[in-house]
């Protein structure tokens, strides 16, 4: 049975029994990762000092485990917190912005398909979600970079109906079927208008520059790529409305 020893990011985590957990991982290395803490919610020595400072939703830590590839769940004999992000236990926004995040997350990546580069933009994720001003750049920030990974960057350098090049207009059409902007008539309800001024922050992000708006601005970029998402996907996630601005 292969043996693993990686960072890791709990996205989501509940009870197995009264002493185990069933835990759902985002890993450096090995990408998702599903797997039952064994003996986890036991307070006896040998378990605290296997388990220093438990398995927690939304924290860092290292998890040490075994994967058997004809069992379901893989099996996690250590872990390890590191950085537990209390500020996001302290302040709604932060946590349910976070709890947007892990849930996207879960819900985009197949298990055990390596994505470092979303591993350490939801690391910078939950970093940044201490500052309230830095919040909605990086939302936008991660969603692009998850859309990006996941093969589903959108086109916003052309028109994708009529297949050219376009210069700068007042506003757009954002077409999820059609991965993109456009000038065309499009009668499906998964396509949008779009204000100029958010494709060009868009565009900003996808080029790695540090984009510059209100707040107004990257809620209405985060909106966007919320609603693409929830296109790609089939279904709205239950804690998309943070972002969509739902009263739940």
């Amino acid at each position: 049975m292969p043996r693993f020893k990686e960072q890791a990011i709990c996205l989501r985590v509940f009870d197995w029994s009264e002493t185990s957990q069933v835990v759902v991982l985002l890993t450096e290395g090995r990408g998702l990762l599903r797997g039952l803490a064994k003996g986890a919610k036991r307070t006896s020595p040998s378990s605290v000092a296997r388990y220093s400072g438990g398995i927690e939703l939304l924290t860092l830590g290292q998890a040490v485990g075994t994967i058997k590839p004809s069992a379901e769940l893989a099996t996690i004999t250590e872990g390890d917190l590191q950085q537990p992000f209390a500020y996001l236990r302290r302040d709604l926004k932060a946590q349910h912005l976070s709890m947007y995040a892990a849930e996207l997350t879960g819900a985009m990546l197949a298990e055990l398909d390596p994505h470092p580069r979303v591993f350490a933009g939801l690391l910078a994720l939950f970093e940044a979600l201490a500052d309230p001003a830095r919040r909605g750049a990086a939302m936008l920030a991660y969603q692009w970079r998850l859309l990006d990974d996941c093969g589903y960057r959108p086109d916003l350098g052309r028109d994708v109906k009529a297949e050219a090049p376009w210069g700068k207009q007042a506003s757009y059409t954002f077409d999820a079927r059609g991965g993109g902007l456009t000038a065309a008539a499009v009668n499906h309800p998964d396509a949008w208008r779009v204000r100029r001024a958010t494709v060009e922050l868009l565009r900003a992000v996808a080029s790695g520059a540090e984009p510059e708006g209100d707040a107004e601005s990257f809620l209405r970029a985060n909106r966007l790529l919320c609603v693409y998402l929830r296109s790609l996907l089939g279904r709205e996630l239950h804690t998309a409305g943070v972002v969509l601005g739902k009263k739940r």
